[in-house]
């Protein structure tokens, strides 16, 4: 691994990985390529460490031309795609920028890794990251997502990425490409776009507004820290098996409702509302999303027999450092809020399920 290609490397999950690898591999050349749509942004990348190993391509996943020329001309050997369209919500209400993206923008990366890797020496991999919601939804007593889980999603969102992981399967007993893919759970942490379930609880609770529960909030999730999953992804890279695919999970299935209330007790903690109440008076349940999976859950016994891989964030304090985080950093979260799209997609979204923001 000396010289290697982030895909939406200024999203979420991508910025905390690039921060780790350059991190943890101070030699490895690192080139991040992101569209910058809504999610995006070049302020995630900002203060890498070893920065100059660091280049980043502001371009589409699905430009091959552009595609091939980052290949060659930066000598790739791992391509860590984490390019990807990834709101369940925005897939209802609009799934074509998802088949476009994550099946299109997936296919256009084998495509070039296989002609610009093929007959050459050295070692390759191509790591795709997809998700625990290409397996569907568990009920009470159903044991847990595992590698081998038969897929059965449900939204365009997770029927896109259980059609991109067939398709990078497919490259490997087809073409034999060095291919790794991992499915993880919901992840929170730093630079987490608040669409997401606890950095819009969070902001939310800080400045007042409601905070939107579907349904009963009942339903149940499996939290995995950003910088947990980052961790795993590089022993994926160091010592996975080529072919092979990995669970990584947190290790925990609270309920979305006793995600908000804990929040809430870490807010009340931290920034006491003005009137003395609890931020759980601000909690408001709205009509549930179409087709919503009642609970996910992630066996990760496998990486933690084949690569020493566990979680190390227990969710309160994962959660009490990621309100931290999002305390001390005002600027950062004044240029999301500040963003006419996303307070637009805000309003829309709820609205439409009998809430206001």
């Amino acid at each position: 691994m000396k010289n290697v290609l982030v895909t939406g490397g200024a999203g979420f999950i991508g910025s905390n990985f690039v921060r780790y690898l350059l991190q943890r591999e101070p030699d490895v050349k690192v080139v991040t390529l992101d569209l910058l749509t809504y999610a995006g942004k070049t302020e995630n990348l900002e203060d890498l460490p070893h920065p100059e190993n660091h280049v980043f391509v502001q371009g589409d996943i699905c430009d091959r031309e552009l595609v091939d020329q980052l290949l060659v001309e930066h000598a790739i050997d791992t391509i860590v795609h984490f390019a990807a369209e990834s709101h369940v919500d925005r897939s209802i209400l609009g799934p074509m920028p998802f088949i476009q993206t994550n099946i299109i923008g997936t296919f256009t990366l084998l495509e070039a890794a296989k002609n610009a890797w093929k007959d050459k020496p050295g070692e390759f991999r191509f790591h795709h990251i997809s998700t625990d919601e290409v397996f569907g939804a568990l009920h009470s007593g159903d044991p847990a997502f595992e590698e081998g889980t038969p897929y059965n999603p449900h939204s365009p969102y997770s029927a896109s990425k259980a059609s991109s992981d067939h398709l990078v399967r497919a490259y490997y007993s087809t073409y034999n490409l060095p291919i790794t893919i991992s499915n993880c759970s919901n992840n929170y942490g730093p630079y987490q776009f608040p669409e997401k379930l606890i950095p819009l609880m969070i902001l939310n609770g800080i400045t007042g507004k409601p905070l939107p529960v579907y349904g009963k909030g009942e339903q149940i999730r499996d939290w995995l820290h950003v910088m947990d999953h980052c961790e795993a992804i590089y022993l994926i890279l160091k010592k996975g098996k080529i072919g092979e695919t990995y669970c990584i999970g947190g290790d925990n299935q609270p309920t979305n409702l006793e995600i908000v209330q804990l929040i809430c007790e870490i807010l009340d903690d931290k920034v006491p509302r003005a009137d003395g109440k609890s931020h759980t008076s601000q909690i408001q349940y709205v009509s549930d999303r179409p087709g919503h999976d009642f609970r996910y859950d992630i066996n990760t016994n496998k990486i933690q027999r084949e690569l020493g891989w566990k979680p190390a964030h227990a969710l309160r304090t994962g959660l009490e450092e990621t309100i931290e985080w999002y305390l001390n950093h005002s600027a950062w979260v004044d240029s999301v809020l500040d963003k006419d799209e996303f307070s637009s997609w805000i309003n829309t979204n709820y609205q439409e399920r009998d809430s206001s923001f």
